[in-house]
């Protein structure tokens, strides 16, 4: 593999490299190599979010939608769950899922209904326009992580699986906030 340098996507941004640069003028002893793998894996995710997140716009879908969509499908055939388990899997509160569920219901991507054995529980279940739209959202992610992966060999891939997977492993068992919540977290 050929190294490049990651270009700055803006004026105000610096390459990787002379970012690397910056932090051994002010902390000599920072090693080079692990601050440019770490400095190019955040940037790789900014990157891929902002990728994810136009993909999504091209379907009219939100973030939070998408989550919703993914957590049905996750679920399996016939992609119900009460908004309870839902705003579980989600880690929002019940009012969160409500207004959630709402926007969706409104634009067809999901149905609530009671459930007929206990009237009591309501259902959430894709639709078929919902799962029309998770589909063509894993097409258009499957295009384009074939082609952010273009430059790892298909021999190599499982390593690099392997490695990262070991990364994040390591991170979620040693940080609090490793899911993404900061909320137990004391200042």
């Amino acid at each position: 593999m050929s190294a490049r340098r990651a270009e700055p996507d803006s004026a105000t941004e610096l390459g990787i490299a002379e970012q690397v640069a910056l932090y051994q003028r002010e902390f000599p002893t920072v090693d080079p190599q692990v601050e440019t793998i770490v400095s190019t894996l955040s940037r790789l995710s900014r990157r891929m979010n902002v990728a994810y997140s136009r993909q999504l716009a091209t379907l009219g879908i939100t973030n939070a939608e998408w989550e919703v969509l993914k957590a049905l499908v996750f679920a399996g055939s016939p992609y119900r769950l009460g908004p309870g388990e839902l705003a579980k899997r989600l880690g929002l509160t019940p009012a969160a899922m409500t207004h959630r569920i709402d926007r969706m219901v409104a634009e067809g991507l999901v149905t609530r209904e009671r459930d007929e054995a206990n009237r009591v529980r309501v259902i959430i279940e894709l639709t078929p326009i919902g799962r029309d739209k998770w589909i063509e959202l894993m097409r258009m992610a499957a295009v384009f992580e074939g082609d952010l992966l273009q430059d790892v060999p298909g021999e190599d891939r499982p390593e690099l699986a392997a490695t990262l997977t070991r990364m994040l492993r390591r991170i979620e068992e040693s940080q609090p906030d490793a899911l993404g919540r900061t909320d137990d977290l004391t200042c």
